[in-house]
């Protein structure tokens, strides 16, 4: 029997290493896949599209903000795995009833990286943590030598329409973005505030306007809506998994961004 904290500060007491884990957050189902812990992974959000075979062998019970408490009883799970921003905090007592319950707290890659290293220490998996987050950590270091002489542009980063809503201040996608030497427009404003988008030449006029690929499927009006507004930004359909999603989806994410550079600067 151990005691171990969240990455919220909660203590959790586990009596053996979990063997029966059900994960509420679809970036920390790919995680644990890649850690080799699909044989133990038992349950699973309707969003967790990586790997994809998942939904025909997992138990779906549910979605990460709602879910079928009696499912994941059935299930006799041993962990349960959420995320303080993808899942509402008044499912924790239920949840808790079930099994040990952890809470993640991802803003930024040193949380990212932390967060692997907790759960391969958790799992019995620390060779595979240790290999990820070095990968990772490699990664990064290559797209800091790639981005350092790329120009600091002005971004607005949509994840709404109607009403129209962007990241700000203190999320990960903003941590993204800064790393991409994009200055966010809504900087400012915390976490996902509702905007005016005939307001958007005062906020910042920026440069490029990133329209998320989740959790709203935006479309070409939507792109042609927002562009009547500023005077000069270029919009592009941003992968929002390589932008919101920590954890192994992150060795995918600096490949992507140095594409996404790319093509942008045919357009500059």
């Amino acid at each position: 029997m151990k005691t171990i904290k969240d990455q919220i500060g909660r203590e959790i007491i586990l009596k053996n290493t979990p063997k029966r884990i059900v994960s509420l957050v679809p970036s920390q189902t790919e995680l644990l896949c890649d850690l080799a812990l699909e044989n133990e992974l038992v349950g699973i959000t309707k969003f967790c599209v990586h790997p994809y075979h998942l939904k025909s062998t997992k138990q779906i019970v549910g979605g990460t903000k709602k879910v079928d408490y009696e499912k994941i009883k059935a299930l006799n799970p041993d962990f349960i795995l959420c995320n303080k921003e993808e899942n509402a905090y008044d499912m924790l007592p239920e949840l808790e009833k079930i099994a040990p319950t952890y809470f993640s707290d991802v803003n930024n890659l040193n949380d990212s990286i932390d967060l692997i290293l907790h759960l391969g220490s958790i799992f019995n998996r620390r060779t595979e943590a240790d290999n990820l987050a070095h990968k990772i950590e490699y990664k990064l270091a290559d797209f800091k030598q790639f981005i350092k002489d790329k120009p600091i542009r002005k971004v607005a980063y949509f994840i709404w329409a109607k009403p129209w809503m962007v990241a700000g201040n203190d999320t990960y996608i903003n941590e993204m973005l800064q790393l991409n030497k994009f200055e966010n427009i809504y900087d400012t404003m915390s976490r996902y505030p509702k905007v005016e988008i005939n307001r958007i030449r005062h906020e910042g006029d920026p440069d490029v306007v990133i329209l998320s690929s989740e959790p709203f499927p935006f479309k070409d009006e939507h792109a042609l809506e927002i562009a009547s507004f500023t005077n000069r930004s270029i919009t592009a359909f941003g992968d929002g998994e390589m932008f919101s999603w920590p954890g192994s989806r992150i060795l995918l994410a600096f490949d992507y961004f140095k594409q996404l550079h790319k093509k942008l600067e045919s357009h500059f």
